[in-house]
């Protein structure tokens, strides 16, 4: 009996396992589309995930994750109405028309004016009666010199001149408008003259500055957030306000948070994935539990900062969970996404789990190092770094609102740490960061004949390499120049 758990025992393969065999091609490296699924609903044309941990995914990183083709998931390490608010500020952040706007009323004073201006972080405030109708706009141009702002009113300073369109207008017709009366917003109203929404000439020049930028229908950026396995309020509260909402579980083949999941899912407007999963048997369970799961995120145990398989030697890596997930999800004839989630040091490793049937890689780590990362920036011996910790780190627990990815009953169920805190190095901005990352996957789709994720599926193969074979397959026996021979990867 007992040696038959060695004997059927499966190859936990990583990523240092095995290489991508060069394969017949007609294929160059532009020419490589990487647009891909992140859940049923949602495609990016860069299929790229900022993972849900509090030194890496806040507001800054989600729009900047959007904005170039990506999508990024908000931790859940801090309180319900601080992610709340970090999800509406992604929302805001540029759309066409902005629906959420944050309007102010004719009687209040100029000083509330500004704090509402700083706390939304935006520049203008539409004036609207306590029916909604729009009676004038107030821009920080009118209250920047503006003395004794304890007593003077909003309707002493505002603009009662507006310009306003409904909420039918087109594009063009906006910018048509914006620059014929030399104004920066256009407020949106119904019939009756009551606001709908907002306008902005800056939204509008971001819209064809950021052209593969990830959007919804209303043409803001995508945004996800996470929750945990039995947090309903928080899911909720987050639900008007995100495209879709990720059950953050270290092992998410737990029945009970499954279970809940499931309850959870139908609860919510917005799409639920699950994970961490590892297995088949997980696979299949999920499917048959919550039958509108959305996508399914894998890889347990092979995070960089997670220290997981060390604490109690159990673990799912990356790329042998993304193959278990995606061969089930094939056998049950399913098209739920496959989210590979952990251990990505390299393009060539993206590259990898997209061979194995992942339609997205979340990462952690290569984003921390990003200048739109929420992490600490400091200088250690002369080199630029910035703070990075795993969820289940002394430190991140300490914060006490994400206790429950590791233990569903948090933290009276472990106590012992499973993830470790340290730096990264600086890489600078997000959008550089992802440019180069994405030129060596769409090199490695070459080399394996794929000009798309799903010919990548198809024609991605594998040949399992020995650690001499590994050691090899780096640049080795020259000594490394003034400049060094690292590439920025681990």
């Amino acid at each position: 009996m007992f040696n038959k758990k060695i004997s059927t025992a499966p190859k936990l393969l990583t990523f240092s396992d095995v290489m991508l065999l060069p394969g017949r091609t007609e294929t160059d490296p532009d020419d490589v589309k990487l647009t891909s699924h992140i859940t049923k609903r949602i495609t990016a044309e860069i299929p790229y995930i900022a993972s849900p941990m509090d030194t890496v995914t806040g507001a800054q990183m989600a729009i900047a994750m959007a904005r170039i083709g990506g999508v990024g998931v908000l931790h859940r390490n801090c309180s319900i109405d601080e992610e709340v608010n970090m999800a509406r500020q992604v929302k805001r952040a540029e759309s066409f028309v902005i629906t959420d706007v944050v309007t102010i009323k004719p009687d209040m004073t100029i000083k509330k004016a500004r704090e509402l201006m700083k706390q939304s972080n935006i520049s203008g405030l539409p004036v609207v009666d306590d029916h909604d109708k729009v009676q004038g706009i107030l821009t920080k141009r009118d209250v920047r010199f503006a003395s004794d702002a304890d007593h003077i009113l909003v309707k002493d300073l505002m603009s009662a001149k507006v310009i306003s369109a409904k909420r039918d207008i087109s594009i063009e017709e906006a910018q048509k408008l914006l620059h014929k009366h030399r104004i920066e917003k256009l407020v949106v109203v119904d019939e009756e003259e009551k606001i709908e929404g907002l306008i902005t000439v800056r939204d509008l020049e971001r819209r064809g500055k950021y052209p593969n930028s990830t959007r919804d229908e209303d043409e803001r950026l995508v945004v996800g957030a996470a929750i945990g396995p039995f947090d309903l309020k928080r899911a909720k509260a987050l639900d008007p306000h995100v495209d879709f909402i990720v059950v953050d579980l270290a092992h998410g083949h737990n029945m009970n948070a499954l279970k809940s999941a499931a309850n959870i899912s139908k609860e919510i407007e917005a799409e639920l994935v699950y994970g961490n999963l590892g297995s088949k048997e997980a696979t299949e369970d999920v499917l048959s539990i919550m039958e509108d799961v959305a996508g399914l995120r894998v890889g347990i145990g092979s995070g960089s900062i997670c220290s997981t398989s060390v604490v109690t030697s159990a673990s799912a890596p990356n790329l042998f969970s993304t193959l278990n997930v995606a061969s089930a999800l094939n056998e049950l004839g399913s098209d739920v996404p496959v989210i590979s989630d952990g251990g990505i040091k390299n393009p060539g490793d993206a590259a990898l789990s997209f061979a194995a049937g992942g339609s997205s890689v979340m990462m952690g780590s290569l984003f921390a190092g990003a200048r739109e990362s929420p992490g600490q920036l400091l200088s250690l011996e002369g080199k630029m770094m910035k703070r990075i910790r795993g969820m289940g780190s002394r430190s991140a627990k300490a914060e006490r609102f994400a206790l429950d990815r590791y233990a569903a009953k948090g933290a009276n169920s472990k106590t012992i740490p499973e993830g470790v805190e340290g730096f990264v190095p600086f890489r600078g901005n997000l959008s550089d960061i992802v440019e180069e990352f994405t030129s060596g996957v769409r090199a490695a789709f070459g080399y394996a004949g794929a000009g798309t994720v799903k010919e990548m599926w198809m024609n991605g193969k594998f040949g399992i390499i020995s650690s001499q074979g590994a050691e090899e397959a780096r640049p080795h026996d020259i000594y490394p120049s003034a400049s060094g021979m690292s590439d920025g990867y681990q």
